[in-house]
């Protein structure tokens, strides 16, 4: 059973961030002392890390299911809940990240690089900060919101200089056992090798890797055979080596015909005609592979190769081909632009936009779309009518009221705010632009406002009154 997995999906979902606290704060002599209702938690983000010790996606394709902590309630005493734990995935290098439709999200390359595949939600905020000198004690606090989720593609393209291809028992992963130091499975039938190979060889001062591409047959690039499933394995490799097998016993099967095949297969797949071709005999050690190779060396070369004889058995002609990868491979390198220090790219949005957007989709029916707004609907607890009337405080004053009426909203319509699978329905009702008129004052506790001086108590006091006797006194009980 093999043990490398390149390709796998990936179920994400990070944590929802704790509610809000609506809390008094309560002791001896004080029995209303101001809201003290603390902040919830932060939810958790799912990040994917690039880790050099691992090399494969395996354990992701055994557990495709992952969650990062959920961010704990707040609570009173001003205390805020705990944030949810993160949950960092490690994943090899040359990891490509896309969504289920194909688009590439990340491209992961280089140790410690990072990305977040899952944003965690935000903690509600407690009643103790949402008091204001307006709203001095609110009753009610913001649910957390919940933590993105969803699907996304993990793809290892192996990041290799030097890329081995050509036809099956053409001899690769003997060459690469003998260049480097990997132990790969090697047998005299084809489709021996059932995953990728990758060894590490030093030629004087150059270090450089080498991948052999299995399953390369007439038909790969359109899905036939193991080819399709490895030949992104050669796309970040500076040089492509054509393994060419002269003691094959296959007799409609010669070096230039497979040199032909497998360059039609590269071509069909696409972005590699830039990678330069080195050519190589292998198997001279046999007699007839290498009269064949002294038959068609003269062929390759009037093609542009340039050409190396081989056998991976006796030893012969390695060094040589050793270095003169090592030299394209320094001269790929240096041809590289140097890697700049990160920057921020800054978009700042545009002058007139509101944050928001109002559609009319049907005769009576009004869309509210916007990150503000759909944020909001989710913080929102809709058993509270306090807290539906601080929602819509916080509508009309983004100018959703007012874009409404310019869209021909009527009292009565439906307003969806959200999308068409999770929104937020209610009738629309002009009244809504003067939210706190509609709930009072909403919030305020009379029980908390200062004492008044006594001098002010009094005068109060003795107006009252003097209203009630000049009321008296001006009654006629014969009237």
């Amino acid at each position: 059973m093999t043990t490398f997995v390149d390709r796998v999906e990936l179920h994400v979902a990070a944590g929802n961030g704790g509610h809000g606290c609506a809390s008094v704060h309560r002791e001896k002599f004080k029995p209303l002392g101001g809201p003290d209702g603390g902040n919830g938690g932060r939810g958790g983000d799912v990040t994917l890390v690039v880790d050099q010790s691992v090399t494969t996606l395996l354990d992701y394709h055994h557990s495709p299911h992952r969650r990062a902590g959920n961010g704990k309630p707040g609570e009173g005493g001003n205390r805020s809940g705990k944030d949810g734990q993160d949950l960092v995935l490690p994943v090899p290098d040359g990891t490509v990240v896309l969504d289920r439709q194909g688009r590439v999200l990340a491209d992961l390359v280089g140790q410690g690089t990072s990305y977040v595949a899952a944003q965690g939600g935000r903690g509600g905020l407690g009643n103790a900060a949402l008091a204001s000198a307006r709203r001095k004690a609110p009753g009610f606090a913001l649910l957390g919101e919940p933590g993105q989720s969803g699907d996304i593609v993990l793809e290892l393209k192996t990041v290799a200089d030097v890329a081995l291809v050509g036809y099956p028992s053409a001899g690769k992963s003997s060459l690469i056992s003998v260049l480097s130091a990997a132990k790969p499975k090697i047998a005299d039938y084809p489709f021996t090798t059932l995953v990728p190979n990758l060894g590490v060889v030093t030629a004087g001062s150059t270090v450089y890797t080498v991948a052999d591409v299995p399953g390369l047959i007439p038909g790969a690039s359109r899905g036939r055979g193991l080819g399709l499933e490895f030949l992104r394995h050669v796309e970040r490799c500076s040089v492509l080596v054509h393994v060419l097998d002269t003691a094959t016993l296959e007799s409609d099967r010669d070096p230039l015909s497979d040199l032909d095949t497998i360059e039609e297969e590269l071509r069909s797949y696409g972005g590699l005609g830039d990678r330069p071709r080195i050519a190589v005999l292998n198997k001279i050690d046999v007699p007839d592979g290498k009269d064949l190779a002294d038959m068609v060396r003269p062929d390759l070369e009037a093609r542009g190769y340039r050409v190396f004889e081989v056998s991976a058995v006796a030893h012969t002609g390695l060094k040589e081909l050793s270095f003169a990868l090592a030299e394209i491979v320094a001269r790929a390198r240096a041809a590289k632009p140097k890697q700049e220090a990160t920057r921020i790219v800054i978009r700042p949005k545009a002058v007139d936009d509101a944050g928001f957007t109002v559609t009319r989709e049907e005769e009576a029916l009004f869309r509210v779309r916007g990150e503000k707004p759909e944020r909001w609907v989710r913080q929102t607890d809709f058993s509270n009518d306090e807290a539906v009337g601080y929602l819509a405080d916080r509508l009309n004053r983004l100018g959703v009221e007012d874009a409404l009426v310019k869209a021909g909203a009527r009292a009565g319509d439906g307003v969806a705010i959200g999308p068409e699978d999770d929104a937020v329905v209610f009738d629309w009702e002009p009244s809504m632009a003067a939210g706190a008129e509609m709930l009072g004052r909403r919030g305020e506790d009379h029980r908390l406002e200062a004492p008044r001086p006594a001098a002010v108590r009094r005068r109060d006091r003795d107006a009252e009154r003097d209203e009630a006797e000049a009321e008296y006194r001006g009654f006629d009980p014969f009237s």
